[in-house]
């Protein structure tokens, strides 16, 4: 395919062709069996470089107005979109033509972003600050109430992040720590703390 997008911004093997640039579009919708938005699939692309971030907001509203991308559900106040059957087509006969990398590190940066938002909606920190220093106040959410909740005292910014970002890591982790020490389970606290440790090695 010819090279006819803005190359700033884009790593080496990453797309330089608007047509590239929708198909993996498409390939995205088609795989990833979730509710996307255009912000989501923006930065699923851009994570890794693999287009520029002009051309891939441009092909994204491009395929709207074609109407290979239909709008879905509201999702935490952004709409998605789902692939319609002309886009299934682009995405099934097309998808061969982008290199296996460039659609593997797109589908799993997707994933990993729609986890992240998933965990963001169902578990909340809060960080309060106080005269002292500040509050962090952890939820775990079941649904309709919440399962668990806790207040840590940080003396700085600095280290308040760095408790919210382990926490919205592994919620249910720590959840299943609390509830193992609470109840005795030395067992379930022993495999949670082997959770932990697993993602810090």
């Amino acid at each position: 395919m010819a090279f006819d997008t803005f190359d700033e911004g884009i790593a080496p093997g990453g797309l330089r062709s608007k047509n590239e640039i929708k198909i993996l579009i498409c390939y995205l919708f088609n795989s990833v069996n979730d509710k996307m938005s255009q912000n989501l699939v923006v930065e699923a692309i851009r994570a890794d470089e693999l287009a520029n971030f002009f051309e891939i907001v441009v092909a994204f509203e491009e395929l709207v107005k074609d109407k290979n991308l239909l709008p879905g559900d509201m999702v935490d106040g952004e709409q998605t979109y789902v692939l319609s059957n002309d886009g299934k087509v682009i995405a099934s006969q097309l998808e061969t033509t982008l290199a296996h990398t460039v659609k593997q590190k797109s589908y799993d940066c997707a994933l990993r972003l729609l986890s992240e938002r998933k965990t963001a909606r169902e578990n909340f920190v809060d960080i309060v600050k106080t005269a002292n220093g500040f509050e962090v106040k952890c939820r775990v959410s079941g649904g309709e109430m919440d399962l668990f909740s806790f207040v840590l005292y940080a003396p700085s910014f600095e280290q308040a992040e760095v408790i919210k970002k382990n926490f919205l890591s592994y919620p249910q982790t720590v959840y299943k720590t609390m509830l193992g020490l609470m109840t005795k389970d030395t067992e379930n606290v022993g495999e949670a703390l082997e959770e932990v440790y697993g993602t810090l090695i």
